[in-house]
């Protein structure tokens, strides 16, 4: 682990998880302070047992540290100065607060407060890596979160000194909440503090509804005798939850006279926190062209940063695309994000050619629709006869009549394969199977020639969309992206009240409307914004790391 700052020193030993941010028995640093504490303590305890008891004020020693991954900056370092005055008062007040309390679902295990001189607690500022790895190793978490109590006492030894344990602050988690709920950062982390002081305690928010109504009694108990006036950490997640439902309502009912969600609305809408200890959202599907990619067909470092802390927090993100696997897979090992560990692989589950092709566990095809040979045929024809760009998709493979520049570009900066140039329109028919076709050409080419033309001519037959303006697609009748994702939830036993998606095109609609919150990008297509929940900021703007930061944490 990091070395820490500010005379942090604990020592680890077997612990039982009893909660999302409670562990017993493990502190974080070497076993030598472990013998010094002991020797101390014995001393101390043959002295002790010897004394009439008489009543006295609890010491508390309290010891703040900072990890070294934490910048050094001025507000950190002062919020650590004003801990070390009020971690004293918080614990002064919950102590009081123990001595008659009546709770009826507190861990009794810290109650005869008469046998101890003196109470012993360390409270360490981190980053979200540290914690993540912290959560990691004692809890099998791979995700970093907000505050990790870690109990030291153990019952039934007559000792003068209380080890109480070691609370654990993510500064990173703590400034992002501080900013959602409108406070400082010195504030939020004093909720983290008291909330973590109270699991050390025996409260557990998890434990029932009961449980979790004492614990936050307490809190606000505690809070307010510090100085803090507004709510605790479990009131602004609980309400945070409601904020999130009726907000959900509202901009489903949003609705302008043309019959379309109003953007701004969703633009400028006051942003609630919608952080608690898991996320909001089990799965992630999102969308690549103009949505997970920018304009310049690649992935941001911040939106890379959020796909990244959103895996880390349990996050299943799954790629929904009108793309081929491979080239989804090249375009994210730019930025490192491909492979078992990343967003997608050969063995992980997607969506992919606008729902025609669906893998499942382990990345085993579980569905695959082809398109009429009869369309293809009269498309190819007529790609022949007006030199249109024109390729097909058969799985991992991309097959075409012509080389031309535009069809190039599939490849070289959409990630696609290189396209095969077949010789005639019946080997190409006869040597593969075409899930769709793509017209690749000029915007207004598309607008004025192309889409009114295939719109006529496969009508009842086949279904025409756009994910980019220069680019027509068409797809069997019936097929979309929302048929894909809604087959793939199935096959993993998941509900559309777990899913988050976001998209940009109309090819996008079926998705958003399908699950159980819809983001559209600000660049997206009047379509998608119609049907979503939210509208983030575009691809050029990070839009998706804007989403995951808004709606998923």
């Amino acid at each position: 682990m990091p070395a820490i700052r500010g005379g942090f020193s604990g020592f680890q030993q077997p612990w039982e998880p009893r909660g999302e941010c409670h562990l017993q028995g493990a502190r974080l640093m070497g076993s030598l302070s472990v013998v010094r504490w002991f020797r101390k303590i014995r001393m101390r305890r043959r002295s002790a047992l010897n004394r009439v008891p008489e009543e006295r004020e609890l010491e508390f020693d309290v010891k703040i540290g900072i990890e070294e991954g934490v910048p050094d900056d001025e507000e950190i370092l002062n919020t650590a100065e004003i801990l070390r005055l009020n971690v004293p008062m918080a614990m002064k007040v919950a102590f009081d607060g123990l001595k008659d309390s009546n709770s009826k679902t507190r861990d009794p295990a810290i109650d005869d407060l008469g046998t101890f001189e003196k109470v012993e607690l360390s409270v360490l500022l981190c980053t979200d890596d540290f914690i993540r790895r912290l959560n990691k190793e004692w809890r099998d978490e791979d995700r970093a979160t907000d505050v990790i109590s870690m109990m030291q006492h153990t019952p039934g030894f007559q000792l003068p000194i209380l080890m109480l344990g070691d609370i654990v602050i993510s500064v990173d988690t703590a400034a992002r909440q501080a900013e959602e709920r409108g406070h400082s950062l010195l504030d939020e982390i004093r909720i983290l503090m008291v909330h973590g002081l109270l699991h050390l305690l025996g409260y557990d928010c998890e434990k029932s509804e009961e449980a979790k109504i004492e614990m936050e009694q307490e809190e606000d108990t505690i809070l307010k005798r510090i100085g803090w006036k507004e709510k605790g950490l479990m009131q602004s997640t609980h309400e945070s939850f409601e904020n999130f439902n009726l907000s959900n309502q509202l901009q489903k009912q949003n609705v302008n006279s043309s019959g379309t969600k109003d953007p701004s609305v969703s633009i400028n809408k006051k942003r609630e926190s919608l952080r608690s200890y898991r996320p909001k959202f089990k799965y992630l599907f999102c969308d690549m062209d103009g949505t997970l990619l920018n304009s310049k067909s690649r992935i941001t470092p911040r939106t890379a940063e959020a796909l990244r802390e959103a895996i880390s927090r349990g996050v299943k993100i799954m790629i929904a695309t009108g793309k081929t696997r491979p080239a989804a897979i090249s375009a994210l090992e730019l930025v490192d994000l491909a492979g078992e560990d990343g967003v997608v692989s050969k063995f992980s589950p997607g969506v992919f050619l606008q729902g025609l092709l669906v893998y499942g566990k382990r990345g085993l095809e579980i569905y695959n629709r082809n398109l009429d040979p009869d369309i293809c045929k009269e498309a190819f024809l007529y790609s022949l006869e007006h030199r249109v760009p024109l390729v097909g998709f058969s799985q991992d493979r991309i097959v075409t009549l012509f080389d031309h520049p535009l069809i190039d570009a599939l490849h070289t900066v959409y990630f696609e394969p290189k396209a095969e140039v077949m010789p005639s329109v019946e080997q190409l028919l006869s040597s593969v199977n075409v899930q769709k076709l793509l017209f690749y050409d000029t915007a207004e080419n598309v607008d004025n020639i192309l889409r009114p033309h295939w719109s006529l001519a496969t009508a009842g037959r086949a279904r025409v969309v756009q994910a980019l303006p220069e680019m027509l697609e068409i797809l069997p009748s019936g097929a979309s992206k929302g048929d894909g994702v809604h087959m793939l939830l199935d096959h993993l036993g998941a509900n559309v009240d777990e899913v988050m998606a976001i998209g940009d095109g109309e090819n996008d609609v079926e998705m958003l409307n399908l699950v159980r919150w819809g983001v559209a990008m600000a660049n997206g297509s009047d379509k998608a914004k119609t049907v979503a929940d939210a509208i983030v900021t575009s691809n050029d703007e990070d839009g998706v790391a804007d989403a995951i930061y808004r709606y998923v944490f």
